[in-house]
């Protein structure tokens, strides 16, 4: 398989998230303690640090991980938004505002904010309504070698119909893409 081009700052919305090879992007209660462990390659928490402008997620993300500045282990800093349906008892956060609006306009909002760099999406929820607005620029995953079982999915839709997409590498944009991983023994 052909490396990935590296992340480049270019004002995209993306859609970015480390997910098990079973489809989950956090355990139950927004658990992440799975990832402990899964290394990604050199240089990459860096990349994502520099090319990010805003970040834009939800509430019950937030309530889990209210603290903005462990964005990326700390590398980065910048404006945090939250879209939330009950902004009036969201705790005052140093770096976070709160928006009660519409998904696009929170995506208008933190592309404005980002100022040319990329608004970085952390939530499954906020992702799935900016795709189906054709509002997504990218969908970006690092795939762990991990099957949860249960857990918040990136991508619920039950009854929706699929969501084709072009993969940007290789010279293919219909191409699956092979994984192969061998379970490890437990003791």
């Amino acid at each position: 398989m052909e490396e990935m081009e590296r992340q480049t700052a270019a004002g995209k919305v993306l859609w970015h998230f480390t997910m098990s090879l079973d489809g989950f992007v956090a355990g139950p209660g927004h658990g992440m303690d799975w990832m402990a462990g899964t290394s990604h390659r050199a240089g990459l928490v860096e990349e994502y640090a520099e090319t990010t402008g805003a970040v834009l997620g939800g509430r019950d993300g937030f309530d889990a991980f209210p603290d903005a500045g462990g964005i990326y282990g700390g590398a980065w800093h910048g404006p945090v938004f939250v879209l939330t349906h009950h902004p009036e008892d969201a705790p005052a956060t140093d770096g976070v505002t709160f928006l009660s609006c519409d998904v696009a306009e929170a995506a208008r909002i933190g592309l404005k904010a980002a100022d040319g760099k990329n608004l970085e999406v952390f939530s499954p929820s906020i992702g799935r309504q900016l795709l189906e607005r054709g509002l997504l620029d990218e969908i970006d995953l690092h795939i762990a070698p991990v099957l949860l079982g249960d857990g918040i999915r990136l991508f619920d839709n039950p009854g929706g119909v699929p969501v084709r997409l072009d993969l940007l590498v290789g010279d293919d944009p219909s191409a699956a893409v092979n994984v192969r991983y061998r379970p490890v023994a437990t003791t």
